[in-house]
């Protein structure tokens, strides 16, 4: 049972939109639900960096629309505890990801960094944008700054 009323975890698009429930933790909702994003990694990791990159993107335009009902249903925009948004965003700074836990670790601190701190243009999008599209663009441009790190760190590295 949720803690927001209009919303039930047996509705699978408050389900996904919640991180499968991760992001009804109390504190830290984001943090949470962007380890809903490991999963889907595990299971992409092997495919090629286009078939990845095809599932991400379905999953953000699929993530616009359930992110906007949920937020609907709650009658609040950008609830924290919407998280699928996080998980899309992780899933960006994870493709093309070097092999290593560490790598995992890496790819977490700075995509949370990112989605945290909200640097130009991502804190004006977050402001300015709204519904479903809105609640999903600050994450994904957070996704491409980690992947930018990741990848500049896997370079030099």
């Amino acid at each position: 049972m949720s803690r927001f009323a209009g919303i039930s975890m047996a509705n699978p698009i408050h389900l996904l939109a919640f991180g499968f429930g991760l992001g009804l933790a109390k504190k830290a909702p984001g943090t949470f639900g962007t380890l809903a994003a490991f999963p889907f990694f595990l299971l992409m990791q092997e495919l090629s960096l286009v078939a990845y990159a095809g599932i991400v993107a379905v999953m953000g335009i699929v993530g616009i629309y359930l992110c906007d009902r949920t937020a609907k249903d709650m009658g609040e925009h950008d609830n924290p505890a919407i998280v699928w948004d996080e998980v899309v965003g992780m899933l960006i700074t994870m493709a093309a990801l070097p092999s290593g836990w560490h790598w995992w670790l890496i790819a977490f601190i700075a995509f949370r960094f990112f989605d945290i701190i909200k640097p130009w243009p991502i804190r004006l999008l977050d402001r300015h944008v709204h519904g479903g599209f809105g609640i999903m663009i600050d994450d994904v441009l957070a996704g491409f700054f980690g992947l930018a790190v990741v990848q500049a760190l896997a370079y030099y590295l």
